[in-house]
């Protein structure tokens, strides 16, 4: 019987064994409660990986997620209320994206080594982190929601914004907080040279790339966020990066939800308490004549328009007053009038074909411009579209004055400085408002960040002069950051800057006849050109398009329906081709400028170039710089060096140069310095007495000169002293030239020994 039961548990062993490491293997997997795995690799290409681990760090968070890319790595923690806000209206998402200099190994170069404040990368990816996520979100969930991602290592390769949304997707999915995802993310790069896209392109890549465009998309290829500047690609290349970046892009929102893991049940929530019945019928009944009559007179501008809907508003209010008398039931008449106005609108467009203002769907708003507004300004521009106003000015300045990136920065980005800055501003009298003034919002530094990529890839190769254009909105009816793409356009063209071709941007819009399903043989869509504010507030989309006539220049696409089809995202690109177009031949006729200034106005800077022997350097730089700085602060010019012996003058305006001048050869000129012949003995006189030697001086108009120890005598000196040396001592010396390298003399007493050698006296000024 012993040999049979010794056969019986080989053989169990020998089963069991070819079972244990799938145990193992699915322990590890379900050791977090079955739910959610611990780590996970999803497939970008053949050749990248984006590794993500789950629940390792951050646990007391809803959901975390580390993501890994090459040796980038971002922590994505999100957290929700339990409870929804009381009276909310809109889901309070915000989104924190931090980048410390610890992830680059740097320390901060601020006086107190420490981070401040969010930097504009920081936020601008926050905004491009929120726009991917904020869609997808149950329409009726309102509960406070923060998603924090913490930048933990930068390889300066990997550039952490698009890891940041691919980690927050998982994150999300795999909570359980309410999201309709997940998505996936890419980034798109266009190698000029071979002709061919990239995705997710190093650093260095990216260099040599002329598109940057950042695509989001679902698991059914709809397009929820786009974003991205180009070097004035064409359209049909813009089309073809857009379709190639939405395959990889929806593979990866793929890769995730096919996990093959038990995704965690998504929380109840209390759901806002929905209008009474009959309210909205009763809100149509009183008030669709009216409010049809204000949208269907397109007499009305924005402020009369509001005022208008304002009016009909409290009508219908008190019409209704008597059956709805508590504050809360008021509160719900005006979300039910909300309602009425966006339907009508939208019912207007879909069934009449016809905007509140009386335009087509596709016809632009009236267009005005004219530059050269104010003489001291080196360039200056008023753009007017419809009820959207910007005034543009540009600045020029040295190219000391371009704007220094922070060190993460600098790791992720292709560029260490920008000499091209456009400041957008947004004040409150631009939509008649009263606010208090402070620090720009996230709106104000995305709408600018979007016009300067508009403009960034017209502004010409190494243009001498650092640009600061500002684009202020003074009046604001849509559209305002597009519009500043064309006030800077007609400002850089009057300051006589060399644009490679002008550009113009125009906001596109979208509304369907049901906001869920988009698909090329479902519902019906409209795409609107040059959208008003009302427009975009009850609207599906604001795809905002900058470009030139032959290519695009920025993308930014704005969602409020979970996603669009890519063949929408084409129509509307090529709608916005054709109107970008138009733009700009209006723009020319009405401002009666087609080409740039053939060079920058008489009151703009000037730069040249001044050459300094060595031997007059010290008399023109000063001690200490003194010189340089006394043109800074009497003159306002800044001095560069570009070599040894050549100087960059850069001066705000003629007059200031001429000064510059005027003092420079003061300097240069004020002592007549004679010549001196090499190998020749020369009388010096002793001025200062210093441990390794002494100075001396060869003629008056010359600065003295140290003579080292070692050329003292043929001795060992260890101090001047030893040899009896006094000031306003005369000794003789020898001259060598002047040092090719510093330009200083190379003077020898110690070589002294013909009595023949000729002795000149410059101890008095000759002349």
């Amino acid at each position: 019987m012993a040999a049979p039961m010794t056969f019986f548990r080989r053989r169990c062993f020998f089963i069991f064994s070819l079972y244990r490491q799938p145990l193992r293997q699915y322990a590890k997997e379900t050791s977090n409660g079955g739910k959610v795995p611990k780590s996970s690799i999803l497939h970008i290409n053949e050749n990248k990986r984006l590794y993500l681990e789950f629940g390792q760090m951050a646990k007391f968070a809803d959901g975390s997620v580390v993501a890994k890319y090459g040796d980038t790595a971002v922590l994505v923690a999100v957290t929700s209320r339990t409870e929804s806000m009381p009276n909310a209206q809109f889901l309070p998402l915000t989104v924190d994206y931090r980048q410390k200099s610890a992830a680059a190994g740097r320390i901060p170069t601020n006086h107190l080594r420490r981070e401040l404040g969010p930097t504009d990368k920081e936020i601008l990816t926050s905004r491009v982190i929120d726009r991917s996520l904020r869609t997808l979100f149950p329409g009726d969930y309102f509960n406070e929601t923060q998603i924090t991602c913490n930048l933990l290592s930068v390889d300066g390769v990997n550039d952490p914004d698009v890891v940041s949304i691919n980690a927050a997707s998982a994150a999300l999915t795999f909570s359980d907080v309410p999201w309709n995802g997940p998505v996936g993310a890419v980034r798109v790069g266009h190698v000029k040279d071979t002709d061919s896209f990239v995705i997710n392109p190093t650093r260095k890549e990216q260099q040599h790339s002329d598109l940057n465009l950042v695509i989001a998309t679902d698991v059914d290829e709809n397009v929820v966020m786009l974003e991205g500047d180009a070097n004035n690609i064409s359209y049909d290349l813009f089309k073809k990066a857009i379709s190639f970046g939405a395959k990889s892009a929806t593979d990866l929102a793929r890769q995730l939800n096919r996990l093959k893991y038990t995704k965690p049940k998504k929380r109840l929530y209390s759901q806002p308490a929905g209008l009474p019945d009959g309210m909205a019928e009763e809100a149509a009944k009183h008030g669709s004549k009216m409010i049809k009559a204000v949208l269907n007179n397109s007499s009305h501008d924005k402020i009369s328009r509001d005022k208008a809907l304002q009016k009909a508003r409290y009508s219908i209010i008190e019409k209704l007053s008597d059956t709805y008398t508590e504050s809360q039931q008021v509160q719900q008449l005006h979300e039910a009038l909300n309602g009425l106005v966006k339907q009508t609108l939208r019912d207007q467009i879909i069934s009449d074909k016809k905007r509140c203002d009386g335009r087509q769907l596709k016809d632009l708003r009236q267009i005005s411009a004219k530059v050269d507004l104010f003489s001291p300004l080196h360039g200056s521009a008023l753009f007017q579209r419809g009820q959207t106003q910007v005034l543009s000015t540009v600045t020029f300045d040295s190219l000391q004055a371009a704007m220094k990136l922070d060190p993460v920065s600098v790791l992720t980005g292709a560029m260490k400085e920008k000499n091209f800055m456009l400041h957008y501003e947004f004040p409150a009298y631009a939509t008649n408002e009263v606010k208090a003034p402070g620090i720009k919002n996230r709106r104000e530094l995305g709408h600018g960040a979007l016009a300067e990529k508009g403009l960034r890839a017209i502004i010409p190769d190494n243009f001498p002069f650092s640009i600061r254009l500002t684009c202020e909105v003074l009046e604001s009816n849509g559209s305002s950051s597009m519009a500043s793409i064309c006030a800077g356009s007609l400002a850089l063209m009057d300051a006589g800057v060399q644009i490679k071709e002008p550009a113009a941007g125009v906001a596109i819009g979208l509304v369907t006849s049901d906001a869920v399903d988009l698909a090329p043989n479902g519902n019906k869509y409209y795409l609107l050109a040059d959208i008003l504010g009302i427009e975009d507030y009850f609207g599906e989309m604001d795809m905002k398009v900058g470009g030139t006539k032959n290519g695009v220049t920025a993308i930014q696409m704005d969602l409020k329906i979970p996603g669009i089809p890519v063949s929408t995202v084409h129509e509307a690109l090529y709608l916005a081709k054709a109107k970008i177009s138009h733009i700009i031949s209006i723009m020319k006729n009405s401002a009666k400028i087609d080409v740039p200034r053939e060079s920058i106005k008489s009151n703009g800077p000037v730069l040249e170039k001044i050459t300094v022997p060595p031997s007059k350097r010290g008399s023109f730089v000063g001690t200490g710089g003194m010189n340089l700085k006394k043109l800074r602060s009497d003159a306002g010019v800044t001095v560069t060096p570009l070599d040894e012996s050549t100087y960059e003058i850069f001066a705000p305006n003629k007059d200031a140069m001429d000064e510059a001048k005027e003092m420079m050869d003061t300097w240069l000129e004020a002592k007549k310095e004679p010549e001196l012949e090499f190998n020749a003995v020369y009388e010096a006189k002793i001025t200062e007495l210093k441990d390794f030697g002494v100075m001396v001086q060869l003629h008056p108009a010359m600065e003295p000169v140290l003579l080292h120890n070692s050329q003292l005598d043929h001795r060992q000196v260890s101090h001047p002293s030893a040899l009896g040396f006094e000031v306003g001592q005369i000794i003789s010396v020898k001259y060598f030239g002047r040092d090719p390298a510093t330009g200083k003399m190379r003077l020898s007493r110690k070589v002294i020994t013909a009595p023949s050698s000729r002795t000149f006296k410059f101890m008095k000024d000759e002349s």
